[in-house]
């Protein structure tokens, strides 16, 4: 019998559903999770959940299952949550770990598996690894109805919705930004913020908060090119300012402007770390993937706060929170934490910080752009995925880290780096990265320029080049 091998990426198991993503193939990675929990301890707890994906109560509930069969309790979410909710559910109630069935913004034919630990963010990888080492090649999965465990005390419900939403309703003044002149527009693009939204802000404009569990055939993730609904709703809607967006399970950021231009990950992060310490006085260091624009290290440098490159996968950056005063943590992706809040990305969290910032300032997200580049410089970013097979992806990949490209087109470079992937820097003070997805067959090509025309045309020179050799 061929055994389908199982290995967590940067974010979780992430496989094409009844291909590799089976019931059978999440039985074996929860056996193996079920005996590191019984190695470490007497009677682990987990908190369990599924987003709003094809397939996740079948999953969660196969989780549930080979859990409680093997000594560890479950308490588990009733309906869908999003992977922040489970990371704060894991703090709040002192579980052991937290396990979220998703596959967060990969296309709908993936589901995945996401490990958190009990500090409320990802697990760290070296838990991960140990993990991976015991998942068996065999599995026996239970038949026991839930009452069953239930009866046997081994399972419980809890409304994580309700506990986070409150929390929400804590830390933030949702009654000042339900008040707000600059009115909220919100794309759920199907996944699991769309209830969260809904309670705290009734009049907000909602798109996409429906239940849908192939996200209308695309992938829901974040970028401009996925969000044009959501950019001409603001950009015709007189009284709506802000346009929030999350992915498939919610602790991803998409943003646009009044004037429904779209702010990405490494404006927001910037955005982020300018509310937080110019205008809250918060300190601490900054921790930043190796994907972020440098000019993140040059606010950083004018506010005196230290930075650290971390590669990429947010639980580096969680790693860092737990140990360290971290301010700012953040990947160009979307996921960003901050200080004050779980060390996990949130999606809703960070979007209502930044509508808290232009509550208060009474200035647009376009302002507060502005603000940002008197400090760091204007600059535009823009990223190409290009779709190809494993061994192509693996030999542009395998020149770059040999140097086999001298320039790409007429854009010639001066340094390079190699954190995680391989970094560019380019004589007219832009960058260009490429990058093999951890989760899926495609290569990520990164860009930043001086504006939108030349940033794109980095690009095109770039494909061109990688593609022709």
């Amino acid at each position: 019998m061929i055994v389908d091998q199982i290995k967590f990426g940067t974010d979780g198991w992430r496989a094409i559903i009844a291909q590799d993503f089976t019931v059978y193939n999440v039985g074996r990675v929860t056996k193996g999770l079920a005996d590191w929990l019984n190695g470490r301890g007497d009677s682990p707890k987990v908190v369990l959940g599924h987003d709003c994906r094809f397939g996740g109560a079948l999953f969660a509930e196969t989780v549930a299952d080979v859990l409680c069969a093997n000594g560890v309790k479950v308490i588990m979410a009733k309906g869908f949550v999003s992977t922040p909710m489970i990371s704060f559910g894991v703090q709040k109630l002192g579980a052991q770990q937290g396990v979220i069935i998703t596959a967060s913004h990969n296309p709908p034919s993936y589901n995945g598996y996401k490990l958190k630990g009990a500090h409320g963010g990802p697990s760290s990888p070296k838990d991960i690894a140990a993990v991976e080492a015991l998942i068996p090649d065999t599995v026996d999965i239970p038949k026991k109805s839930f009452n069953y465990w239930l009866e046997r005390g081994m399972l419980e419900y809890i409304n994580l919705e309700d506990m986070y939403v409150s929390y929400l309703q804590e830390h933030f003044d949702i009654e000042g930004l339900n008040k707000s002149p600059f009115k909220l527009a919100y794309d759920a693009m199907y996944g699991a913020g769309q209830n969260v939204i809904r309670r705290l802000f009734p009049n907000a404009v909602l798109l996409h908060c429906d239940d849908n569990p192939g996200f209308h055939g695309q992938a829901p993730e974040p970028l401009d090119k996925n969000l044009q609904e959501l950019a001409r709703t603001v950009a015709t809607t007189p009284e709506v300012k802000i346009g929030l967006a999350t992915d498939g399970d919610a602790d991803r950021i998409g943003l646009y402007d009044e004037d429904g231009n779209f702010v990405d990950a490494h404006h927001i992060i910037l955005l982020l770390i300018h509310y937080l310490h110019k205008y809250k006085g918060m300190s601490g260091k900054v921790a930043v993937a190796f994907s972020v624009t440098d000019r993140v290290k040059k606010m950083c440098e004018a506010y005196g706060l230290p930075i650290e490159v971390t590669p990429i996968g947010f639980k580096y950056i969680s790693e860092l929170m737990v140990n360290e005063d971290i301010l700012v943590g953040g990947e160009e992706s979307g996921g960003i934490a901050v200080k004050g809040h779980i060390p996990e990305r949130d999606g809703i969290y960070d979007g209502l910080a930044l509508y808290e910032f232009m509550h208060k300032t009474g200035k647009t997200l376009k302002q507060l752009c502005q603000e940002v580049y008197d400090v760091v410089g204007t600059f535009v970013y823009e990223r190409n995925d290009l779709h190809i097979e494993n061994e192509q992806k693996e030999s542009i990949i395998k020149k770059a880290s040999d140097n086999a490209y001298p320039k790409f087109g007429k854009y010639g470079f001066n340094r390079i780096e190699t954190i995680d992937g391989v970094k560019y820097h380019l004589d007219n003070g832009g960058w260009i990265m490429l990058r093999a997805s951890g989760t899926e067959p495609l290569l990520r090509v990164y860009a930043e320029g001086n504006g939108k025309e030349e940033t794109l045309d980095i690009l095109e020179d770039v494909k061109s080049t990688i593609l022709a050799m």
